[in-house]
């Protein structure tokens, strides 16, 4: 009779257990990778334990085509309830109406107050409301492998254009497989051409980086010339010539073996880097002064953010303050190699502020130097641009369209887009 009465005790808390309903979240990530998706997974895990009944459900789509698959997902309203969205990509997707404003989120949120200055204001970027909550900062820097420069009785990084290109020229010895300069040919290479063809010049609009502070668009200036044909230069005679195709795990797979060791990455790049290199083999320096004597680089940020279609909006606002919190910030931005969103991070973790970081730091303590800029990204076109820009570089680096008509087609996309 005992044994009975345990039986079905014991049949009654199974069928409680079994009975409970378990509320799947699907979740789309724009950044995956080998060394980035397992961190992700282990911070699911934790939220899961803490939070009994919640899975989470992860889609991955490739790097090369992550905002295809979103923004076709998010259009056609299939089964989404955190969207991880880049900044590149938010205007297109807020446009369609169909992201969450998380101004209400975001008010209540005690940590508000503790997110690095300026990062909350840049997301806000389509109609002055947040419609993801950053979760990293990127701004690119120059990596360098100090290891193989020796070889060559190179002592320094390179601190101008000019020295990037006369030190990558050095380095290259193509029948050795061996060259300078890792160049990223497709997969939004916008910002690389961009951070070299601004530093041909000394005024760039702050807020605009296709304009000067009079007004002009920037690729009809007589400057514009002289910085692509040097970005060819760069190319044609420090680059593997199949660079044109590398975006970037080619890339950074590159550097790590040694065939480029001088390469323009963002921060999130430590965190594979740090698996595959040794201690010392590679550094960071700030991104090498142009002509002008200055640099312009730009804030990314990535984040996370709700649609409007989901059925779990307040739990899924959960695990993005989870993952925004300190802690798992921190963990978040060590493992996988962005910048921290909240200053405490940098307060109690001294990783953020080792030599690991010294590029970032100097271009931050250097404002006369590195004038830092924005992207149109608030303009209906941008989403179109990305693709424009890396369609017509390809055929100037193919030889198939001249410097003069390339920047002319330039000029006539943001003339029609209305930038100035």
């Amino acid at each position: 009779m005992k044994k009975l009465l345990v039986l079905i005790c014991v049949l009654m808390v199974s069928l409680f257990i079994f009975s409970e309903e378990v509320i799947t979240l699907n979740l789309i990530e724009a950044f995956s990778s080998p060394y980035r998706t397992p961190t992700l997974n282990n911070i699911i895990q934790m939220f899961e334990t803490l939070n009994p009944g919640v899975k989470i459900n992860v889609i991955s789509p490739p790097y090369e085509t992550a905002y295809q698959k979103i923004n076709l997902m998010v259009s056609t309203e299939q089964p989404l309830d955190i969207i991880e969205i880049g900044d590149w990509d938010l205007s297109a997707l807020a446009a369609m109406g169909k992201l969450e404003d998380l101004t209400p989120y975001i008010e209540s949120w005690p940590e508000k107050n503790d997110m690095v200055e300026g990062v909350l204001e840049a997301a806000s970027i389509y109609q002055g409301r947040p419609y993801l909550l950053p979760h990293g900062v990127f701004v690119k820097a120059l990596f360098y492998r100090p290891d193989i420069l020796a070889k060559y009785g190179i002592e320094s990084y390179p601190k101008t254009m000019t020295e990037l290109y006369e030190i990558s020229k050095k380095l290259t010895e193509s029948g050795k497989n061996q060259y300078g300069f890792a160049f990223r040919g497709k997969g939004y290479p916008t910002a690389f051409i961009d951070i070299v063809l601004t530093s041909f010049f000394d005024d760039i609009d702050p807020n605009n980086m296709y304009l000067t502070k009079s007004g002009e668009i920037i690729f009809e200036d007589p400057r514009a010339i002289e910085a692509l044909n040097f970005y060819v230069s760069l190319y044609k005679d420090t680059a593997p010539k199949d660079s044109i195709n590398w975006g970037w795990d080619e890339q950074v797979n590159s550097f790590v073996s040694g065939i480029t060791p001088l390469l323009f990455q963002d921060p999130d790049t430590t965190g594979m880097l740090n698996e595959m290199l040794q201690p010392g083999q590679y550094k960071t320096s700030p991104l090498p002064l142009g002509t002008s004597g200055k640099v312009y680089p730009s804030f990314g940020f990535v984040g996370w953010g709700i649609p409007t279609y989901s059925e779990h909006k307040d739990l899924a606002w959960k695990f993005i303050k989870f993952v925004a919190s300190a802690e798992i910030n921190g963990y978040w931005s060590k493992s996988y190699g962005a910048l921290p969103v909240l200053q405490s991070v940098y307060t109690y973790d001294s990783y953020f502020s080792s030599d690991l970081f010294e590029g970032w730091t100097k271009m931050f303590d250097d404002p006369e130097h590195y004038q830092f800029t924005e992207y149109p990204l608030d303009n209906k076109n941008w989403g179109k641009w990305n693709e424009f820009q890396e369609k017509t570089m390809q055929q100037v680096l193919l030889g198939k369209l001249s410097v003069e008509n390339c920047l002319k087609q330039w000029t006539d996309f943001w003339k029609d887009a209305g930038i100035n």
